[in-house]
């Protein structure tokens, strides 16, 4: 078997994995990246990119249908899916190339094919052409990813899908019931929603993106309200059958729902399964590999980061991580990222948008602590984009006493456009009156966000007190 040798080994070439490869080549390490799919993995062909242009198409759908409340005449004569996913694909495949070119200007060398981690700095590649190869780094990354989840019991297939198939659909269901009320969940029912479908979502715990604080929850539920879009909370699947004609979805209570389509949005699991990584010896737990906080593996020289470690599942998060261990490995001696401080945006309509802790987490951390909400009513371009929707911060220590503020929520259009300045905010350990001495443009959302810390720093004026 032919084997070759680089500084470092990366499998897996998703987010955090090309993040990875590009900062160790640009340290000056000779990197092998290995991907068995695409590079830029499911962020970029089955995530990120094509779900947020569904939504964007979504957005440009609602304009039309409302375009009389703005005064323009304009209707919505339908949704022609074939030039939807012209649209999404044509955003990817400029994207991809752009990246492919990246990749290649750095001169890593892009392995394509099924990598197997075999340990103590090697992973085995079956080529195309079925020809093993071995690749030994001075160190090893795995970023192998993530995979859409199912529930026991429930297959894929059919009428019954997961957002790699939704993704992809060549017609609007006139029905759709979708199966977890999470990020995913929500993001593709605010879609089909917008698109003309009867949506309901089922989700077990009792409310809708059940990680946010309970605040964005609340302004969500009613918003979808408003929409039209049911959802039923706190009440499990039981199971699912189907026919060529529909698919019908029982719950616990009792109820059965009828759709042409059941999207199974309950998550993603660590693709770590098959790659060698437990024979290894690789620590795992629930398929997760446990690392370190600088992202170190139980065994030497081997890293892990992105998705199948433990924590938020997100690209930028994977995207950061892929830096950190790069320059860690360079000896750059980074600063640990700190979980709280990644921004969190969830692109339904209206948005959810939050950074550092929620109400509970920073009550459970300080004990004492000082909350503030701001509702977008009071904000001239959210009248202007007819949004509704709020801004909440939660401070540490109690009314009148100093403290950063430790967590920031956000609801309404475009919310998530807000969370720069706020992941500021928090990775900073800025004090409210520190924002409230800020000039925050006019008209903008972001001087939402202003208003919001003047009121919290004792001197509201588009808010009460």
């Amino acid at each position: 078997m032919p084997e070759h040798n680089a500084d470092l080994v990366v499998l897996g070439g998703g987010s955090g994995g090309y993040a990875c490869a590009l900062r160790a080549a640009e340290l000056g390490m000779s990197v092998v990246l290995v991907e068995r799919d695409k590079l830029g993995g499911t962020c970029l062909h089955y995530g990120c990119i094509p779900t947020k242009a569904l939504l964007h198409a979504a957005e440009v759908a609602d304009a039309a249908r409302n375009g009389e409340k703005v005064g323009v005449r304009s209707s919505l004569a339908g949704i022609d899916m074939a030039g939807v996913n012209a649209y999404k694909d044509g955003v990817v495949s400029k994207l991809y190339k752009g990246l492919q070119g990246l990749v290649k200007s750095r001169k890593i060398e892009f392995v394509q094919g099924s990598g197997r981690f075999e340990g103590p700095r090697t992973v085995v590649v079956d080529g195309r052409d079925d020809q093993a190869e071995r690749y030994v780094g001075g160190k090893v990354v795995l970023a192998t990813g993530s995979y859409s989840r199912s529930l026991p019991g429930l297959d894929i297939g059919g009428r019954i899908i997961t957002s790699n198939e939704a993704i992809r659909l060549d017609e609007v269901p006139e029905r759709i019931v979708v199966l977890g009320g999470g990020v995913i969940g929500v993001e593709f029912a605010s879609v089909f929603a917008s698109f003309g479908s009867q949506v309901t979502i089922v989700e077990a715990l009792p409310r809708l993106v059940p990680a946010e604080d309970e605040f964005a929850s609340k302004l969500l539920e009613r918003a979808f309200r408003r929409r039209k879009i049911a959802f039923k909370t706190g009440v499990k699947f039981t199971g699912a059958k189907q026919t060529d004609e529909a698919v019908t979805v029982s719950l616990e209570s009792g109820e059965e729902l009828e759709a042409d389509i059941l999207l199974v949005a309950v998550g993603r699991g660590p693709n770590t399964a098959g790659l060698g990584y437990e024979e290894a010896g690789v620590a795992t737990e629930r398929g997760f590999v446990l690392t370190d906080d600088r992202l170190r593996t139980n065994l030497p020289d081997v890293y892990a980061l992105g998705d199948i470690v433990p924590g938020l599942q997100l690209a930028h998060r994977g995207f950061a991580q892929g830096i950190f261990v790069a320059e860690d490995i360079a000896g750059l001696n980074p600063p640990v990222i700190d979980e709280a401080g990644i921004p969190r945006v969830t692109y339904c309509e209206p948005e959810v948008a939050s950074v550092g802790l929620t109400e509970a987490q920073a009550k459970q951390r300080y004990g004492e602590i000082q909350t503030l909400t701001y509702d977008l009513a009071g904000n001239g371009k959210s009248q202007i984009l007819q949004t509704q929707g709020a801004i909440k911060l939660v401070k540490s220590g109690a009314e009148g006493t100093p403290g950063p503020v430790v967590g920031i929520h956000m609801v309404g259009a475009r919310v998530g456009e807000l969370i720069g300045e706020a992941q500021l905010v928090y990775n900073w350990d800025a004090q409210a009156e520190d924002v409230a001495a800020l000039v925050h443009a006019h008209p903008t959302q972001n001087e939402a966000f202003g208003e919001a810390h003047l009121a919290l720093a004792g001197k509201p004026l588009h808010s009460h007190s």
